[in-house]
Parts: C-alpha cells; sequence; structure tokens
C-alpha cells in the first residue's frame, strides 16, 4: 500500500472540500452574514468573550486612522478572476469577515508574506513580532496551509532519537541550518529543492507520518514564520526552533522558550546539545508538550475563531471612524 499516495488524494480532497465551501458561501448575498453578526457574538459565553477580547486586542494594536483613497469596500470586494495571481484562499478568508459588515466601509490588506510594517492599518496573514503598536493587523488568512493539526498516536517515548526536518533551503538561516548540523547522528536532514544549495543536502520528500516517528522536528521560518510549526505543536514530538521573528494568527510572539517548545540559538551552535539534554530529561520533553497541546487547543474551537475574527475586524473599522 502506498501510503503517501492516499495521503496526498486526502491533501487533494481537504482542498477540494475547502474551495467548494467557501465559494458556495461567496455566492450568499451579504445581507445574510450581516443579520448574523449579533448572534455570533452573543452565542459566546462570558469565559469565551474574555478570552475573544484578550486575543482581539493582540491582533489589532493599530493607532487611530481615516481611511485611504485607494482601499476597498466591502461591498466591491470581489474575487480577482482575471488578476495574474488570485491569493485565493486569501481572498475567501478575508471576505469571510469583511462580509458581515455594511457593504460602504473601508479596509486596506496586504497578502502574502508580510515581513515588514505596512504605511497604513492593514489586514496580514504575517507581521513582525513587536511590542506595543503596529499597523498590522491579524487575520486568520491562508488557513488550509497554515492551520493544520495532527493527531499522533506515536508516544514522545516511541519515537527515534533524532530531530528531523524537510525543507525548501533557499534562506540564509536555513541554509545555515544544514552547514552546521547535516550528517550530525541526531539529525536528520534534507533539502527537498534541487535550485540551490549543495548536491549532497538533497533527500527526498517526507510525508508528516513520516516526521511523526522523530523525538525532535525542526520548526524553522521561512520567508516569514514556520508554517510546520502549528502541526508539530499539536503532536507528540518537540518543536526546535530559535526565538521567532514573525507571528501569524498562532500569536508566536506568546510562544515561552523551553515552555512551549526546544529553543536554539539562532546560528544552531547549541542544537545538538539541546537535543541531547532532552534525551537525558523525558519527564521535560514531556512537559514541554503537554503545554504546547494546552497552546494549540485555544484555537481549536470553530465558534470562537470566527467570533474572534470579527472582533478584529469590527474594532478595525471602529479605529478608523467608520463605526461607533
Amino acid at each position: 500500500m502506498n501510503i503517501d499516495y492516499y495521503l496526498q488524494v486526502g491533501k487533494g480532497l481537504r482542498k477540494f472540500g475547502y474551495y467548494v465551501g467557501h465559494f458556495a458561501a461567496y455566492a450568499l448575498p451579504g445581507a445574510i452574514y450581516r443579520s448574523r453578526l449579533d448572534s455570533v457574538m452573543s452565542s459566546l459565553s462570558p469565559q469565551q468573550k474574555r478570552e475573544c477580547e484578550r486575543r482581539c486586542d493582540y491582533y489589532n494594536r493599530m493607532p487611530q486612522a481615516s481611511p485611504g483613497s485607494d482601499w476597498r469596500s466591502v461591498g466591491g470586494y470581489r474575487f480577482p478572476f482575471g488578476e495574474k495571481k488570485h491569493y485565493s484562499t486569501y481572498f475567501l478568508e478575508m471576505q469571510k469577515c469583511v462580509r458581515y459588515f455594511p457593504p460602504e466601509l473601508l479596509f486596506s490588506y496586504r497578502f502574502g508574506d508580510v515581513t515588514e510594517e505596512p504605511d497604513e492599518p492593514a489586514f496580514v496573514k504575517s507581521r513582525p513580532i513587536t511590542d506595543g503598536p503596529t499597523r498590522s493587523v491579524v487575520l486568520k488568512l491562508d488557513r488550509i496551509r497554515h492551520f493544520s493539526f495532527v493527531s499522533d498516536r506515536i508516544q514522545w517515548n516511541e519515537k527515534r532519537d533524532m530531530m528531523v526536518s524537510r525543507n525548501v533551503v533557499r534562506q540564509p538561516h536555513r541554509t545555515l541550518l544544514m552547514e552546521q548540523c547535516f550528517g550530525h547522528p541526531l539529525c536528520d536532514l534534507g533539502q527537498i529543492n534541487t535550485d540551490m544549495g549543495r548536491p549532497e543536502w538533497v533527500r527526498p520528500f517526507m510525508s508528516v507520518p513520516d516526521q511523526l516517528r522523530y523525538k525532535f522536528i525542526a520548526c524553522i521560518e521561512g520567508n516569514d514564520v514556520a508554517t510546520n510549526l502549528k502541526w508539530v505543536m499539536s503532536s507528540n514530538s518537540l518543536a526546535v526552533m530559535p526565538r521567532p521573528r514573525y507571528e501569524t494568527w498562532f500569536m508566536e510572539g506568546t510562544l515561552v522558550p523551553d515552555e512551549h517548545y526546544v529553543s536554539v540559538k539562532p546560528d544552531y551552535s547549541d542544537l545538538p546539545d539541546r537535543l541531547e539534554y532532552y534525551l537525558q530529561h523525558p519527564r521535560e520533553a514531556e512537559d514541554i508538550i503537554a503545554n504546547a497541546h494546552r497552546y494549540v487547543d485555544q484555537f481549536r474551537d470553530s465558534r470562537l475563531e470566527l467570533a474572534t475574527s470579527l472582533a478584529v475586524t469590527h474594532k478595525y473599522f471602529r479605529l478608523t471612524g467608520q463605526l461607533p
């Protein structure tokens, strides 16, 4: 039986269902969603309301501003069929939030891997981790790629005593990991692209279930965040990474080193020693895994996720003077 084949089929079906569901919702009149806004927010328990407010204030720390002349209106926000790059998942998930609000309201957005502060308040998928106000307002965009969790049936003590990584290696920090740790007996590292780096680094693609056979999984940022961090933290393996520089809806900026993940130096010089430490201290390793699971659990309630997205969007319209 070719497990990878069935995994790819399952992934394809998941994407197909995602697009069918979202485009079906896109076809419905906006008035239907506007009539549901109050009921979505009022359905939360007092504890959920506090959690919604806490996360809303984290995602949206924008200053007051006035709408720009080139901002899009809710009513005029239509799928860009004629454009070369659709950013289809970004569009569909942005539309999922703004459709609950009056069609005349205006907003700005930046799609893709955002690593710099925008000039005006804008909805983004990712932003640099900073303290204090920021014009980058985070929404749960590109969810199908960035928000997948796993059900891991292999306990940590049953996994291989190694760290695994299979990545496209183009960025300097990913190259540095390969230079420092490739070939180390505690590391099974591989580069899945063939256009850069050294030929001896190239290894075949490795599926998520195969990576879950290892005690440690490297979560190395790419253009912005480490895409695999979410599913790794939902597993019974340990995420290994330097302190993150960027964040998304997963609030990577609130992660605590050596509480939610195994922290290593940016130059990876201490990585083998850190792996060896947790191999010698399995109880501490399992404590980190339990903490990671509790952290992930805050994103599993679909009703709270929607309400928080709407709260972030409402705050944006309020701080731009368009809603009271």
